[in-house]
């Protein structure tokens, strides 16, 4: 209920009509005015009289409600799973980064948004660190933890730069202060791009040495490792596609959007609603859906808040008591040990 008298609403309406009028009537009297152009625009809408040139729209067609309608509401079904497989299972890391993510994604169907991958990427970015510390960090080139710092860290700087070009787009009055707008959140999905391109370049690389030491005399199973059962479950495995295929359909959204917006909001590719529906939603809608079926804390249970602390290779004789408690809830329960696991670092331990 608005807090305004109705006859005031109505006034402040009518002014606006007015000052709408005046504005776009000027602007098509002086075309190459781009303040007068860009503050004109803001009253531009379907219908409205006199009417704004095709040339004035930063989209060029009319978008298939039915379709984007079907897209918001599949992501707010899955929003509501995460939140519950989220509390369920006690993974507050990965669901503070998901439940932004898919509400962005939600919203970015009424609004134009791009910055909810980023979110999404986060909660992919926690996964690996996990899968680094179960699998073996002395074969990764980086320490778990530092997955999520350094990248989580490069998400931030490139949603900042998203939303100081997309602010920066939509309060312009002029038509080149928009188009750099553009240029500033083209830089901020190339940074995301980039990043990625780094991340799953060592992901590649772990992959390949772990690898490489499963088929080499260098890899020893060791009775004594709590992550054994855990490492060697179906479940663990499909759960690394899944977060593979998530991982692929989020950087091929990340390019496309790079290339979509290069053009500027009235270039070809961003309006061409085919290629936006094809790389767009289906790719996230995938990525997110997979996360879901294979939801981390079905696969590692209550290991998921100790392997996200792990940074070493080493496990101390206090903290087996602790996993096989915590593991034995709904996920995978570690192996007793009465001596601890020393890593390949010189007896150097690190504690998860």
């Amino acid at each position: 209920m608005s807090p305004y008298h109705p006859n005031v609403t109505e006034g402040f309406q009518e002014a606006r009509n007015r000052t709408g009028v005046a504005l776009i009537t000027y602007a098509l009297q002086h075309p190459d005015n781009d303040t007068a152009v860009g503050m004109a625009k803001k009253y531009c809408s379907i219908g409205c009289t006199p009417a704004c040139p095709e040339s004035w729209q930063s989209i060029l067609y009319l978008p298939n409600y039915g379709a984007n309608s079907v897209y918001m509401i599949i992501f707010l079904l899955v929003l509501v799973a995460q939140i519950w497989l989220g509390i369920r299972h006690r993974t507050w890391s990965f669901l503070g980064a998901m439940v932004p993510g898919l509400f962005g994604e939600m919203i970015g169907y009424l609004i134009c948004l791009t910055i909810a991958p980023a979110f999404l990427t986060a909660a992919i970015y926690l996964c690996l660190s996990r899968i680094v510390a179960v699998t073996g960090a002395q074969h990764s080139r980086l320490a778990p933890r530092s997955y999520t710092y350094i990248f989580i860290g490069c998400d931030i700087f490139a949603l900042f730069l998203q939303g100081a070009g997309g602010g920066l787009a939509a309060t312009s009055k002029t038509h080149s202060g928009s188009q750099t707008g553009a240029h500033v959140m083209v830089a901020g999905l190339a940074w995301q791009v980039v990043s990625m391109t780094l991340f799953l370049g060592l992901w590649a690389d772990f992959a390949l040495r772990v690898k490489k030491a499963k088929v080499s005399a260098g890899w020893k199973k060791d009775q004594r490792d709590p992550f054994a059962v855990l490492r060697d479950s179906r479940k663990f495995r499909t759960f690394k596609i899944c977060l593979a295929v998530s991982t692929v359909l989020i950087y091929i959204r990340s390019i496309y959007r790079v290339v979509e917006l290069q053009g500027g909001f009235s270039g070809k590719i961003a309006n061409n609603q085919a290629s936006f529906m094809i790389l767009e939603g289906p790719m996230i809608l995938i990525a997110v859906i997979a996360l879901t079926f294979y939801h981390p804390g079905r696969v590692f249970g209550g290991l998921w808040v100790l392997t996200g602390k792990a940074n070493g290779a080493v496990i101390l004789d206090g903290d087996q008591e602790e996993l096989t408690q915590r593991g034995g809830k709904g996920g995978f329960q570690a192996e007793e040990s009465p001596t601890r696991w020393e890593g390949e670092d010189n007896g150097r331990r690190n504690a998860i």
